[in-house]
Order: structure tokens, then C-alpha cells, then sequence
């Protein structure tokens, strides 16, 4: 099984924000994305790495023996559920903002999980401020027990070792993600809100993210909690795909009903190491 790739050396310091620059995106991503220059060809694949039988990726993470081990540029999070426990009862805001007949409702339509923010987008202005108002009590709930998630810190520590960059994709508030990065003193950039339209599972905020960098989308590792925004996010960017599931909600039927199958899925951070030292090269 091979994995394709092209090398990007980066000497930039992870902690530093990269300066704004702009790489155009191909046929693909140029309806996520518009770049006034000509298409460059290193964006023209879209190389993946596909999930070995069930076993044999959760013991080793080595899904076969690779010829040529991929190299990573950065790794890009998903903040709520992965880089922090997750706190907020979603049920209970969903009914919140619905209802409970048309929450159940729009429940047994999508079974897979409610896309709220999409669900109102098309809400009169009114009907979707109140919704807005909401979600962000939900959301200042959340950030008063706000917990880092076990082996987050030690993860960034090895990726600063490393000198892989990490970015932060989230459909939480800016305001979340400050006090994120003041509370933990762990900083993430770009770091991208849902103020950044469009947001996930829409491959936009990762490829600007992949453009800042000025590396390839194949060099970038997505890492969160949701198949259907996190892995959906990366896998139309074209990254690889890491699935967090602490509690085994995920299966192949999951994945069936989705068309979404993760590259990688890991039940705690911890994990995260020996899978990118075991399938990536991470010389700088």
C-alpha cells in the first residue's frame, strides 16, 4: 500500500503565527476556497491512508508495512472533546433551541448527530438570535468547568520536540478559544472559531490552514472527536484523518452510513505518539 507525498521543510518555531500567505487550491477546493493564481501541481492529489482490519490497527496503529513513511507538517485539532472533556450537554441544548417535539424530530432524521448551527442557518434573524443566545449560554456553561483533556499537554509538548506545527479548528466562540489558550497555556495557530465561514465540516478552515503553513494538505493530520464534522472536515481538505473515540461510539456501520472512514482511530491522546512516530516521518 502506498502513500504519495511531497516534501515541505519548515523551520518555523510552532508557537510562532505564520505570516498570512495564500497558496492556490485546486479544481477540488475551489468551490471551498478562491486564489487568484494559477493551480500549483502539488495540490493536485489526494493521498489517503486506509484503515487496515479493525485488530490490527488498534494494536499496532501500523495498518501494513508502508515503503515510504509519509511525512507530517502539522497537526490540526478539533478543540471541544478532544483538546478539552467535553462538559456541554448537547441534548439538552439542542432541545433548548428546537423543542422537544422537533428535536426529537430532526433526531430521528439524523441519526448520525444534529448539525444545530446549519439547522438555523436559514431561520428568520429574529428566530435565530434567540437560538444564537442560546447555544452561547450553553457554551459559558461549558467554559466554567472548562477541563483539559488527559495527554493533550504532553502531546504538544512532543509536537514542539518535534517541530510540527499545530493549528485548532473549532465550532466554538473566539471567546472560548482565548480562554483556552490563557487557561492552559497551550497556544495554537492559526486557530480558527466558528466566526471563520465556512465553518467545518466544510474543508475551508483547513486549507486556509494548510495555506498558511504553505504545506500540502497530505502533510496535515486532522485530530477530533466527530466523524461527520472532524474526519468529514479532513477528509474533503485531503489530510489524514485521526478519530478520537473514548468511548467506542464509532463502528464500521458508523462509517458505512457515513462514506466517512478515518485514517486512524485512537480512544485517548496518549496513543497519538507511537501512531505518528510509527507511520510518519517527523524529521523537520
Amino acid at each position: 500500500m502506498t502513500h504519495t507525498h511531497t516534501s515541505l521543510a519548515l523551520h518555523q518555531n510552532p508557537k510562532t503565527p505564520p505570516p498570512q500567505t495564500s497558496i492556490p487550491i485546486n479544481s477540488t477546493h475551489r468551490k471551498y476556497l478562491s486564489f487568484p493564481s494559477p493551480m500549483p501541481s502539488f495540490l493536485l492529489s489526494k493521498s489517503f491512508i486506509h484503515l487496515a482490519p479493525k485488530s490490527l490497527l488498534f494494536n499496532q496503529f501500523s495498518m501494513s508495512a508502508l515503503p515510504t513513511k509519509s511525512r507530517l507538517r502539522g497537526v490540526v485539532f478539533d478543540m471541544d472533546g478532544t483538546l478539552t472533556v467535553p462538559v456541554i450537554d448537547f441534548a439538552a441544548m439542542y432541545r433548548a433551541v428546537l423543542g422537544v417535539d422537533e428535536y426529537k424530530r430532526v433526531k430521528a432524521e439524523n441519526p448520525s448527530g444534529i448539525d444545530i448551527l446549519h439547522h438555523i442557518e436559514n431561520w428568520s434573524p429574529d428566530k435565530q438570535q434567540i437560538a444564537y443566545q442560546i447555544i452561547a449560554d450553553y457554551e459559558k456553561q461549558g467554559l466554567d468547568r472548562l477541563q483539559i483533556m488527559p495527554g493533550a499537554a504532553e502531546l504538544c509538548d512532543f509536537l514542539d520536540r518535534k517541530k510540527i506545527r499545530r493549528g485548532l479548528i473549532t465550532r466554538n466562540v473566539k471567546e472560548s478559544v482565548d480562554l483556552f489558550h490563557q487557561r492552559f497555556g497551550m497556544m495554537f495557530s492559526p486557530a480558527l472559531s466558528r466566526e471563520f465561514r465556512p465553518y467545518k465540516p466544510n474543508p475551508a478552515p483547513l486549507l486556509h490552514i494548510c495555506s498558511t503553513w504553505e504545506v500540502q494538505p497530505n502533510e496535515v493530520m486532522m485530530v477530533g472527536d466527530s466523524l461527520k464534522d472532524d474526519v468529514a472536515c479532513g477528509k474533503q481538505a485531503g489530510a489524514v484523518t485521526c478519530l478520537l473515540d473514548e468511548k467506542e461510539r464509532y463502528g464500521s456501520e458508523d462509517f458505512a452510513k457515513l462514506d466517512l472512514t478515518p485514517d486512524f482511530k485512537v480512544s485517548s491522546l496518549n496513543e497519538v505518539y507511537s501512531l505518528l512516530e510509527s507511520n510518519f516521518d517527523l524529521t523537520p
